[in-house]
């Protein structure tokens, strides 16, 4: 669903200033909460660029905010003023969770990429740009979004520093990198913690999808079974499993058996005649792929052709590393041209077919909601170089985001209330069967 865009007339500036003044106890300051309240409003209102000399142009000062420069005064306010953008972060999750929490809701993770040119903005190299569909000088962050029945909204995002930055003191330095911050940690680890750090929260929702870029990890695959969490998670087709329960032999004793003139065993060994592991290749050449319709769209049924099939890891299997694993699911995907998609479940052994499908579709919200955060609300247009100035200026494009879902679903209730009756779900949404 779409977040919904109101025209800013005077009753919707006034639930943006109430919505501004719920975050002003996060701020060290009355002024720098009430510039804030600026930021905002000139992310909302319409205008090609997003980023400071412009939108201090666009947006009047309130009474009693006054400044000979507002352009400088903004900029201070979002690359140097030392807020938290955490602790803003966290009563907008707390305020959006009041409306829009439901066990029912699945957590997406996801990466977007800045373009930028040179080499001071903190976090940039030249690395995949997933906003130009090529290797270009960017910067990557990792995100964690909320996809549930009544609306869908990014919860926490963080810059992803490449081995070039976070081996660089100096570069770290002047981008002014917290200490807590500079170790390297790949896009899958800064995920956990993520997902861990929104969690820790209380908000529901225990299913996690993620695309191959993390799901091609089985550690990371493991530390989210690890955690609790179900998971559909996208892999390549040079994964290894077992279409059939393998059978292993085991050592015998704490030494191991020794077999004539080698060493004693000390890991499961795959048993002679049992099931050999094949790539997912292998497998979706043997598996039939049945069509399923998802969601119902403006044009019609939204359908695919999938397999859902039962199978055993194979990761490490020579070493016997998955002797003790359990089963799980592969989920086959065959896109227009005849590709095909990969993606691996711990869930449940009696889920069904459609509602994997339904689970790993609910994605779809969080590439909208990136365009419309970068698109109409400037998350890309930021100009800064500083790590604060970044996670600042992300974190209220944020907040804007979130207005705008609560006004979606202010006029919603307006207009069941006026009708006298509910506005059915939408067939297909992350909670339906």
């Amino acid at each position: 669903m779409k977040t919904y865009t109101p025209d800013l007339a005077p009753a919707v500036l006034d639930r943006l200033r109430d919505y501004a003044a719920l975050f002003a106890d996060d701020f060290p300051q009355a002024k720098p909460a009430r510039w804030a309240g600026v930021y905002l409003h000139g992310l909302l209102t319409d205008g090609d660029r997003k980023s400071v000399e412009p939108l201090s142009r666009r947006v009047p000062l309130p009474e009693g905010l006054d400044s000979k420069d507002p352009e400088q005064a903004l900029q201070q306010f979002v690359s140097q003023s030392p807020w938290d953008h955490e602790a803003v972060l966290r009563r907008y999750r707390v305020r959006l969770a009041a409306t829009f929490a439901s066990p029912d809701a699945v957590l997406v993770i996801d990466d977007t990429t800045f373009p930028k040119q040179g080499r001071h903005s903190v976090g940039v190299q030249r690395q995949y740009c997933g906003a130009l569909g090529k290797k270009a000088n960017c910067q990557a962050a990792v995100s964690v979004h909320y996809v549930a029945p009544r609306g869908h909204y990014p919860l926490a995002l963080r810059l992803f520093l490449p081995e070039s930055w976070a081996a660089d003191a100096d570069r770290l330095d002047r981008a002014g990198v917290p200490e807590e911050c500079r170790r390297e940690r790949a896009k899958g680890q800064i995920a956990l913690d993520l997902l861990d750090q929104v969690r820790a929260e209380g908000l529901p929702g225990r299913v996690v999808l993620a695309d191959a870029g993390y799901g091609a990890s089985g550690d990371f695959r493991r530390a989210l079974a690890d955690r609790g969490l179900h998971y559909i998670a996208g892999v390549t087709d040079e994964v290894v499993v077992f279409t059939a329960p393998p059978a292993w032999d085991r050592p015998a004793g704490r030494g191991g058996v020794a077999p004539v003139g080698g060493r004693p065993q000390t890991n499961p060994q795959l048993r002679p005649g049992s099931p050999r592991p094949v790539r997912l290749r292998d497998v979706a050449a043997r598996t039939p792929l049945r069509s399923v319709t998802w969601r119902d769209g403006t044009k019609g049924g939204l359908s695919g052709r999938f397999a859902w099939v039962r199978v055993w890891p194979g990761f490490g299997w020579k070493r016997g590393e998955c002797a003790a694993a359990a089963p799980v699911w592969v989920l086959i995907e065959g896109r227009a041209g005849g590709d095909l998609k990969y993606a691996l479940s711990n869930l449940p052994a009696g889920t069904t077919r459609l509602r994997a499908v339904r689970l790993w579709k609910s994605r779809w919200p969080v590439e909208q909601g990136y365009q419309q955060m970068k698109e109409e609300l400037g998350l890309d247009h930021f100009e800064g170089r500083s790590w604060r100035g970044f996670h600042h200026h992300a974190a209220l494009v944020m907040l804007a985001y979130g207005f705008l879902l609560l006004e979606r679903e202010r006029v919603r209730v307006e207009r069941e209330r006026a009708g006298g009756r509910r506005t059915p779900r939408k067939k297909g949404s992350p909670s339906g069967r």
